[in-house]
Parts: structure tokens; sequence; C-alpha cells
């Protein structure tokens, strides 16, 4: 029997997470692991105390028409990044590892091109976390470091360098 490296080994439990969210579009599960421990995990819900998509029996982007990418302030839930950073303390992320996740919830299937949107990014380098790695196939990931996202703010795009 082989030993799965330890990437594989940390995505497959962000994928575990993944099993408790609540959207009907796509689901991901988050970690975030610094010096080989767990700090915290992230699953996609609405905040607490409120109506789930899964509860209610339908999303509201999906009745819009609503791509994917766009418009995630018509979403009831809270991306799995940013609950996984919500629920640490930003001296424990700093310097860590965020592991990312993501299943379609209709097929079932991997999001193999899943990648943290622009606000989760900004939470991400605010939480002083290194790297991301996303799950592209059951073995295969990506590791982004996260001084990447710094250097090419996307947030500058479309401005003209004002």
């Amino acid at each position: 029997m082989q030993r799965v490296d330890k990437a594989n080994y940390y995505l497959d439990i962000a994928e575990t997470v993944i099993e408790r969210g609540t959207c009907l579009r796509r689901n991901f599960g988050a970690i975030i692991v610094r010096n080989d421990e767990i700090i915290s995990t992230g699953y996609t819900g609405a905040p607490r105390g409120r109506n789930n998509c899964s509860d209610l029996g339908f999303c509201m982007r999906d009745k819009l028409n609503i791509p994917r990418g766009e418009r995630y302030e018509m979403c009831r839930s809270v991306h799995a990044e940013a609950n996984c950073i919500i629920s640490a303390s930003r001296r424990d992320m700093i310097g860590g590892t965020l592991y990312l996740a993501g299943r379609d919830a209709k097929t079932g299937e991997l999001v193999g091109d899943a990648n943290c949107c622009a606000m989760c990014k900004r939470l991400v380098i605010n939480a002083g976390i290194e790297e991301v790695i996303v799950r592209r196939t059951p073995t295969e990931y990506e590791v982004i470091p996260v001084d990447k996202w710094i250097e090419n703010d996307e947030s500058l795009e479309g401005t003209m360098g004002y």
C-alpha cells in the first residue's frame, strides 16, 4: 500500500468538509494547516441562523441565471475559504496553507478549475496565509503562492493605472 502524500491527505480532508455544504450549485471545503496541524475548517453555507439554499429548495443565482463567478452578493452562502478564516485566529494562520476542494452539487463531479474569488483572495492575503493548494483531479493539485495574488492585483484591472 502506497502512503498518500501530505497535500492529498489534507485535500482529502477538505473534500470530507464539503459534505457539510448546503449550496445547490457548488460546494467547497477548505482547511487551513500550519506546522502540520489543522487550524480550522470551512464549507459553503448560509450565515449562522439563516436558511440555507438546501433548506429553501432553490438557489437565487440559478433562478436569475447568474453565471459562475459573477454577482456573489446574490448568493446566500459564505464561501468555504471565508468560513475557514473566520473560524481561526490570524496569529495561527500566518505562514499557513489553505487547502481547497470543490464539487458540483448537481453532478457530484470535482470542480477541477476551482479558484478563490476576488473577495476570498483578499481575505486569504489579510489572514497571512502563504499558499493555497487547490485540488484539480483526485490526485493532482495546484500550489498557488499568495504572493502572486499580491503582485497581480486584479482589483486594478480596468482602472488604467489610476
